[in-house]
């Protein structure tokens, strides 16, 4: 089944490019111009996944990214920022956007970002072992990519769930940042504050009390560990 990607810009040559080059890579591509109708084309006919610019006239895309995140579909979100907008790339990661580029970028990499947040969405590779991680009530599966919480299901994004996922294989041992931009998100450089954000989102929701984090802990100077409960 080809994929379906919608991509969300109202900036006409950003949109052709990208569209251009998400079709010659196998994906069926909508675009809309603006925030309303992204959210109309998602109720209509969820996609795979939403290409999703910040700036959009009326409706702006951290608008629209929280408004998707609301959805129990829970569609993947690539969010596009302009070059030093450093607030709004953080504000859309902590709404749960999955992935970003800052403009001007390279339209190949957008492409590389697309694919790899799909794969991840579809769950393991062809080949891969589904693994089961539990420690104190917390109980992460791999193969249907489903976290609970003392029986309660946790509504988690893809970087999310990897992240933690990443953090309970290893447990008590201390990850730098760079480490885990490298190992979850596969990016060999990148803002490291990215790893920030999904580490306050993730202890939002596997924490008790999150200013007080007892699973995911703080290594002062190095980056952060899972601390297991149990044991």
């Amino acid at each position: 089944m080809t994929q379906r990607v919608l991509v969300v810009d109202d900036d006409r040559t950003v949109s052709d490019v990208v569209c251009r080059y998400l079709e010659h890579a196998g994906y069926r591509v909508e675009h809309v111009a603006d925030g309303l109708a992204a959210l109309a084309a998602v109720a209509a006919a969820p996609p795979h996944l939403v290409v999703l610019d910040v700036m959009l006239p009326g409706l702006d895309g951290l608008e629209v990214c929280r408004r998707l995140r609301e959805r129990p579909d829970g569609v993947p979100i690539v969010m596009l920022t302009a070059r030093g907008d450093e607030a709004d790339r953080i504000l859309g990661l902590q709404l749960g956007a999955d992935d970003y580029l800052s403009k001007p970028f390279s339209p190949r990499e957008l492409v590389l970002r697309v694919r790899s947040v799909l794969r991840r969405a579809g769950g393991e590779p062809a080949g891969a072992v589904p693994e089961v991680l539990s420690d104190g009530g917390l109980t992460v599966r791999t193969g249907p990519r489903v976290a609970r919480l003392h029986g309660r299901e946790l509504s988690l994004t893809l970087r999310e769930f990897d992240l933690l996922a990443h953090l309970m294989r290893h447990p008590a041992r201390a990850f730098r940042r760079a480490e885990l931009l490298e190992r979850v998100w596969g990016w060999q450089f990148g803002d490291q504050s990215t790893v920030t954000v999904h580490v306050r989102r993730l202890r939002e929701k596997v924490e008790v009390d999150p200013a007080d984090p007892r699973r995911i802990a703080t290594v002062w100077g190095v980056g952060y560990r899972y601390e297991p409960v149990d044991g």
